[in-house]
């Protein structure tokens, strides 16, 4: 099958290079200037189809391929010249062609009826979607995925020249902010005209050029006209057959947009593993908050104790039912004033069944090794409610002023049953459920007072309050010596253990910007911050006896009443300036850090102040060629869940207790990026290496016993630095107009220190002997893709992707080819097919294993038509698991896990479009 595949696709590029010439020449204004970004096209004149396009480069060179002996009209166009036109006929030899255009306003009568496919303005890329589609498109990201320098993931995330999109809006308003994925989705594809890409992009027009924004990028989707001042979208219902069960779905969406208001509506309920978002991009989904405090050199993040619910593969899971609801409003009751927000409602029902083989192998203080092997089977049943509101309201009555207020709610029911069976520790029942709540503030001020002054005032805060329960039923409970209170009721009798916990969080950061422009090239910047959290911790267990009553445990090793107080008050000098090609800019924070725990009766305080420098260079080598270099040391601080010095359950097997006297983290991180983007020829090139060094790191000190694991945290001593080096880089290139091809590979090596325990004679795991663990692991990753976009023609997508993970203990190697064929024929049939084949396997060959997937889908929908048949195929290789490898830092645990999926099933569907 492969060997069929290369070869079709040798042919179409044989026939296609094989009777085209090279076309290529120089576009200059008449004193001889090359004119750079200059648009050329050639259109053909007997079939009036535009067969190539050019944008020129920074000395005006163009190059074309074109048809040999063909009769054709050149236009070129740029902005303040007039447009030049004429007849050529190329010949059968390649050709130069230079042009001249004089300057002028560009002349209606020629205006170019063809538009060019891609065309750039500053820091925005404006393509034109219909250049890049085929027929076979239904939503955005298939569109993105053909556009040159673009590339969309499994998880629906945008990448641009390296850099994930961070906001889509359509027709300038925001469209769910804060993801991605519900852009890529769900807009559909015949709803688009012209895709812009904001590169550098600051909504806040105010500190423009002030900051750096260079990693900052935004896609605004420009719509058909028929779009505009009319209800659009479309109804799409489907039933079908699976393996012993049926299936269904119903996924309608409507969207409207004018001037003054848009409104989007989609809703999904299925049961066929399509989910619109995962429970985990709903803790992921940041409602479009932005980082305010990273320019401030500490780092205090609160942890979240979701207890491993969400930390399973339930996006590809044994079975799947969704509901999905979703709402997003924009509304201008003036021109200086916009409110907007949305609401999402994601429910599912979810069975999960893994089989998982642990090895660690031990290196004894005796100077002996020891290997623990466990296999596990778990059947997990989850059921997840999540809800998500904002509420956004942006008002600029000037170019001087702006004002933002956002408002985020997340809260959701979350409950997940599990049956184990270890080989190692025989059958386990656990059960979680939580009801976790937050709502984060923002507000901004913004002023410029004149061209000497700026002035910026930002203030977040975050409420969020965690409830999470979690009951292990089990027939040996290992730590039950250090639980004072604990009953032992003998052999035969299972331990039934419940713990409660109650985190509470609340935190304000504040921040004021005074910007001097000292030159048109420079400006200084003053911030005075400061960050402040209040955070309570109550954690209590008890035991539910043979006999049914309750045992509680009100032992101050087994209970937690505390309460932190973290406070940050720091002031930031950067000096920024131009020199040539060339931006700096340099700074520094000084800070004032406060911290008090109260728990046991007694308070720890600790006071310190510190200098943390930072440092920020760019070459602009060319327009679209940078070289950024990045440096930072930064203070990071543990939140509340460290220093409870009670005993919590992490999981049935692992106890943990927090310590009280934990400090700070110090660490530096310097980055070097590359990135070039070359309009001429559409090559994209981007590379990154970064390299990060913490000292006096929160560690691990963790006595392992067979699986079970009891552990503490402490700050590692200096001598023993965390670190990691990664690099990546990626080659991509768009050429002939009908090909697309990029290379991309990464590479990391880590090193990570911890305290490892030994066991004694005794239960108390803090007297016993300990030595520090360092252990170092490399990953490699290597990914090929090259796809067509003929009109006419079936087009492939071939993928390749490679990866190695060297760790502690294995070697794992991963090989992932994959094949896409879209085909539009007889002006109604799409039929698109994905095969995906997986091959994991270990350096020692203990494991050895292959799956595939395969997914089909025919479509008609007559031209003009509203209707649209479908008939899709999932899984139609009836593979019954998926494999995944993990690492544990902790003991150098290497893990080999399958999952079961989804199995076979056939829909067949009916769309309707408004």
């Amino acid at each position: 099958m492969k060997k069929i595949f290369f070869l079709l696709i040798m042919v179409l590029s044989t026939s296609t290079f094989s009777q085209n010439i090279r076309f290529e020449g120089t576009v200059k204004d008449t004193a001889g200037v090359g004119l750079e970004m200059a648009n050329i096209m050639a259109i053909n004149k007997q079939t009036k189809a535009m067969d190539a396009y050019a944008i020129t480069n920074e000395t005006g060179k163009y190059a074309l391929n074109l048809k040999a002996s063909t009769e054709y009209t050149l236009k070129v166009s740029y902005i303040g010249f007039q447009t030049f036109e004429k007849s050529i006929t190329t010949g059968t030899t390649n050709m130069n062609f230079p042009v001249v255009l004089k300057e002028g306003t560009q002349l209606k009568e020629v205006e170019i009826v063809y538009e060019m496919p891609v065309t750039v303005s500053g820091d925005t890329i404006i393509y034109n979607s219909d250049s890049f589609t085929n027929g076979t498109e239904r939503k955005l990201e298939d569109v993105l995925k053909k556009l040159p320098g673009v590339e969309v993931n499994k998880d629906g995330e945008i990448e641009v020249e390296g850099k994930k999109v961070q906001k889509v809006m359509v027709e300038g308003k925001d469209f769910f902010d804060g993801d991605t994925k519900l852009a890529t989705k769900n807009i559909p594809a015949d709803a688009l005209d012209k895709i812009q890409v904001l590169r550098n992009y600051n909504e806040v027009s105010n500190l423009k050029g002030l900051e750096n924004n260079e990693e900052n990028v935004a896609i605004n989707i420009k719509l058909k006209e028929g779009k505009k001042n009319f209800w659009f979208g479309d109804m799409n219902v489907g039933i079908g057959l699976g393996t012993g069960d049926s299936r269904y779905i119903v996924n309608p969406k409507l969207f409207y947009y004018n001037p003054k208001y848009s409104l989007n509506v989609i809703a999904n309920v299925n049961n066929i593993g399509e989910l619109p978002l995962t429970a985990q991009d709903y803790f992921k989904f940041t409602g479009g908050f932005r980082n305010m405090m990273r320019k401030g050199g500490s780092s205090f993040n609160v942890a979240s104790n979701d207890l491993g619910i969400m930390g399973l593969r339930n996006n590809q899971a044994a079975n799947i039912e969704t509901k999905f609801g979703a709402a997003n409003f924009s509304f201008n009751p003036s021109k200086a004033w916009t409110l907007s927000g949305f609401g999402i409602l994601l429910g599912n029902k979810t069975e999960i069944e893994n089989r998982t083989i642990s090895n660690r192998v031990d290196n004894l203080p005796d100077g002996s090794t020891q290997t623990i092997t466990e296999t596990r089977e778990d059947f997990t049943r989850q059921k997840s409610d999540q809800v998500l509101f904002k509420l956004s309201s942006s008002y600029v009555p000037s170019e001087k002023k702006h004002i933002d207020y956002d408002a985020l709610i997340k809260l959701s029911d979350q409950k997940e049953n599990t049956s184990l069976f270890s080989s190692l520790l025989s059958d386990v029942y656990t059960g979680k459920r939580q009801n976790p709540f937050s709502i984060n503030q923002n507000l901004n001020y913004y002023y410029t007072l004149n061209d000497k002054h700026i002035f910026a005032y930002e203030m977040q805060h975050l409420y969020q309050k965690e409830d999470p329960f979690y009951n292990a039923n089990l027939e040996t409970l290992p730590f039950s010596p250090l639980l004072t209170g604990y009953v032992d009721e003998g052999s035969g009798v299972r331990d039934d253990v419940t713990q409660k916990r109650f985190v509470q969080t609340n935190k304000l950061d504040a921040k004021f910007d005074y910007y001097y422009m000292v030159t048109p090239k420079s400006n200084i910047n003053l911030t005075l911050g400061n960050t402040y959290s209040y955070q309570n911790f109550d954690s209590s267990i008890f035991q539910l006896l043979n006999n049914g009553t309750q045992n509680n445990l009100t032992d101050a090793t087994t209970i937690n009443d505390v309460n932190y107080t973290f406070n940050d008050v720091f002031l930031g000098v950067h000096y920024k300036f131009l020199l040539g090609e060339f931006t700096f800019n340099p700074g520094f924070s000084v800070h004032q850090f406060n911290m008090n725990d109260e728990q046991l009766a007694s308070s720890n305080k600790q006071s310190f102040n510190r200098i943390l420098p930072d440092f920020y260079a760019m070459w602009q080598i060319k327009k679209s060629e940078t070289l950024t270099y990045n440096y930072s040391l930064t203070n990071n601080f543990t939140d509340i869940n460290k220093l409870a010095q009670g005993y919590v359950f992490s999981n049935y097997n692992s106890l943990f207790s927090g310590n009280r006297m934990l400090e700070n983290s110090t660490s530096q991180v310097h980055s070097l990026r590359y990135f070039k983007y070359n309009m001429f020829n559409f090559e994209n090139i981007f590379a990154n290496i970064s390299y990060t060094r913490q000292v006096d790191a929160i560690k691990n000190r963790a006595l392992l016993f067979g699986v079970n694991q009891i552990s503490s945290s402490e700050n590692i001593n200096s001598n023993f630095p965390d670190e990691t080096f990664s690099a990546s880089g990626n080659y991509g290139r768009s050429f002939a107009r009908y090909y697309k091809a990029n290379f991309r590979a990464g590479f990391n090596w880590s090193k990570f220190n911890n305290i490892r325990v030994y066991p004694d004679a005794d239960a108390n795991p803090n007297n016993n002997p300990s030595e520090i663990q360092t252990i170092e692991s490399y990953s490699q990753n290597y990914n090929l893709s090259f796809s067509t976009n003929y009109k006419k023609l079936p087009n492939l997508t071939l993928g390749y992707n490679f990866s190695i993970n060297d760790n502690f203990s294995d070697v794992i190697y991963v090989d992932s080819p994959t094949v896409t064929l879209e085909y539009y024929f007889l002006n109604a049939f799409s039929f698109v097919s994905e095969y995906s084949y997986f091959h994991n396997r270990n350096k020692s060959k203990t494991i050895d294993s292959e799956y595939d997937f395969l997914t089909a889908s025919l479509m008609y929908q007559k031209k003009d038509s509203k209707w649209e048949w479908r008939l899709s195929g999932t899984n139609l290789l009836e593979t019954r698991s998926l494999d995944t490898n993990s690492f544990n830092q902790l003991g150098g645990a290497s893990s080999f896990s399958s999952y079961r999926v989804q199995p076979r099933f056939i829909i067949l569907g009916l769309k309707y479009t408004l």
